[in-house]
């Protein structure tokens, strides 16, 4: 990664060609969810203690997807926020089925490959 991001508008259409293979998605979606019900066990049974387990559900599969699937470097590791914005951000058009116009105009091809 060469490129130095100014802004979020900036970064994103990198973050998701970072995440061009539909199983590098797939990965980041599972631990995403992950957090996400992590975040809510915790806060329906009072136990903030179970919040520790977030970053490790989230990086998991994440850096399982990169490192296995995608062979890329996480972006997380130059861009720590902006990563986890994006991952929320990709993970919320993915579930509300919009995401396939933001890999268009970010120039990922659809690939059948994992």
């Amino acid at each position: 990664m060469t490129d130095k991001y100014e802004s979020f508008r900036e970064f994103w259409p990198f973050y998701l060609r970072e995440h061009s293979r539909p199983m590098t998605r797939a990965l980041h979606y599972i631990g995403t969810t992950l957090v996400v019900l992590i975040a809510l066990a915790a806060l329906l049974a009072g136990e903030w203690w179970i919040l520790v387990a977030m970053p490790l559900a989230g990086y998991f599969f994440a850096w399982i997807a990169h490192f296995r699937v995608e062979r890329n470097r996480p972006a997380t590791f130059t861009y720590p926020l902006w990563s986890l914005a994006a991952d929320f951000r990709m993970w919320w058009f993915w579930l509300t089925g919009r995401l396939k116009p933001e890999l268009d105009r970010a120039g990922v091809k659809p690939t059948s490959g994992g």
